[in-house]
């Protein structure tokens, strides 16, 4: 489906791979994607292996991202990492708000607008999570949980750089579970996204703004997911740690 905004698909590979493993993985990508400009294809791999990965894209169609940032600058933050470390290793993503962060991290809505203005402090793109548990679902709660999300997640951010930040919608109760959502539920959240974004700035950036969809995304069900009218490319988890899975998702994607 023709759509004006370009599809992106990122691969957060978690608490996953070695160095030697992250580089066999982005090697694989490289062979099976070189032909692929119809999708912004983004890898995040864990911090230990950005500097070889970054080493490996050079000169290839796929884009590096983290998959966490602080939202302070250098200085006394032990064991946390700033956007300027980040583009050390050409980083030009980095995913904030992951439902796991905001389940096992405490992460709220605040840190994470922090963050979101540091990265683009720092002119990184940030890739914003967001998304509602099973009982929130169950008891008629999505919209709001989702509103609420967006509205202080995106604290503070310009219209200008609304244009250079990635909404991923993952519903919880889909993400490493084999449920996905259908793709009725998919579209219907995404277009609700898209109309919050309008009344939040304007419909330019309401236009322009790309939201992905994260949870349990495969090749068996890619094509369909981004068919939907609002749903402008996938968050994907499991399925981004081997090549086949992966290069097949997003070559069914186009």
């Amino acid at each position: 489906m023709e759509k004006d905004r370009k599809l992106i698909i990122a691969g957060n590979w978690k608490m996953n791979k070695t160095v030697a493993e992250s580089v066999d993985l982005v090697n694989g990508l490289k062979r099976e994607l070189h032909g692929v400009k119809e999708v912004d294809v983004v890898i995040c791999p864990p911090y230990t292996a950005l500097s070889e990965v970054s080493k490996v894209m050079i000169e290839s169609n796929l884009r590096l991202g983290a998959q966490n940032m602080s939202e302070h600058g250098p200085g006394a933050h032990t064991g946390e990492v700033c956007a300027s470390l980040l583009k050390e290793f050409s980083v030009r993503y980095v995913i904030l708000g992951h439902s796991e962060r905001r389940q096992f991290q405490g992460e709220n809505d605040a840190l994470i607008s922090r963050k979101a203005r540091a990265a683009h402090a720092a002119s990184l793109k940030p890739i914003v999570c967001v998304g509602e548990t099973l009982a929130d679902r169950e008891s008629g709660r999505t919209e709001e949980v989702v509103r609420t999300q967006i509205e202080g997640s995106l604290a503070g951010l310009s219209a200008d750089q609304m244009h250079d930040t990635v909404i991923a919608y993952e519903p919880v109760w889909a993400i490493g579970t084999g449920k996905t959502a259908t793709t009725e539920q998919a579209q219907e959240v995404h277009a609700f996204i898209r109309k919050l974004l309008a009344s939040l700035f304007d419909e330019t950036v309401a236009r322009k703004v790309r939201i992905q969809y994260g949870g349990s995304v495969k090749p068996g069900n890619a094509r369909e997911l981004m068919s939907q009218p609002d749903v402008d490319g996938a968050l994907v988890g499991g399925a981004s740690l081997e090549v086949r899975s992966f290069s097949d998702i997003i070559k069914l994607s186009v």
